[in-house]
């Protein structure tokens, strides 16, 4: 069984407004990846340290267990809030995360035995489009914290990483585009003048 968990907790700095709730072509970002990935998900959760902003969406809310640990925080609280054994994680301003790519990276993760199955696109890790397996990946990463890390992939060289190599990704993925992240304003629009000029 699969959690999806939603990121929705970063500072949003550059945007200079929560991105998850912001209307990306007619629906709120953390809505559209719910509904994206509704029919791969067992368990749904948004991690969100302001819940109540959140309170319109039925999916359930969870804030950081370990508040002012970014990155890594937020994906410790993400394992900590699932109830199965693997789990989904999606930055929330990922708009073109692909329920395909997570479907096939949690294939992945069950029949190669592996804790996590990571997208490695042009040498760079995608720690927000993965798929993990829930009690190592949680060991790991508390050792991680409490040893004062900072990255989001700080402690993946402790367990077994199923790399999901650019040439896989292709073939999800033709446009390259389901890692993009939407920071800024202008990122945004880019990124909704984009999705409005794909078939639909």
């Amino acid at each position: 069984m699969l959690t999806i968990a939603i990121q929705a907790g970063g500072a949003s700095s550059r945007m200079g407004k929560d991105k998850g709730l912001m209307i990306f072509n007619g629906l709120p970002l953390v809505q559209r990846l719910v509904e994206r990935t509704a029919a791969l998900a067992d368990h749904c959760v948004i991690i969100t340290n302001q819940p109540n902003d959140y309170r319109l969406f039925p999916t359930p809310k969870v804030a950081d267990v370990l508040p002012g640990r970014g990155a890594l925080g937020g994906l410790y609280t993400a394992l900590s809030a699932a109830n199965t054994d693997f789990v989904a994680v999606i930055a929330c301003d990922m708009p073109f995360a692909s329920a395909a790519l997570l479907a096939y990276q949690y294939h992945l993760i069950q029949q190669e035995d592996a804790d996590a199955v990571i997208p490695r696109v042009n040498g760079k890790y995608e720690p927000f489009h993965a798929v993990y397996r829930r009690e190592p990946c949680l060991t790991y990463i508390k050792k991680a914290i409490d040893a004062d890390q900072w990255k989001a992939i700080s402690w993946i060289d402790q367990v077994r990483v199923r790399e999901v190599s650019t040439e896989e990704v292709r073939t999800f993925d033709s446009h390259g585009i389901t890692f993009t992240n939407v920071n800024t304003p202008t990122e945004f629009k880019i990124a909704e003048s984009l999705d409005r000029s794909l078939p639909q």
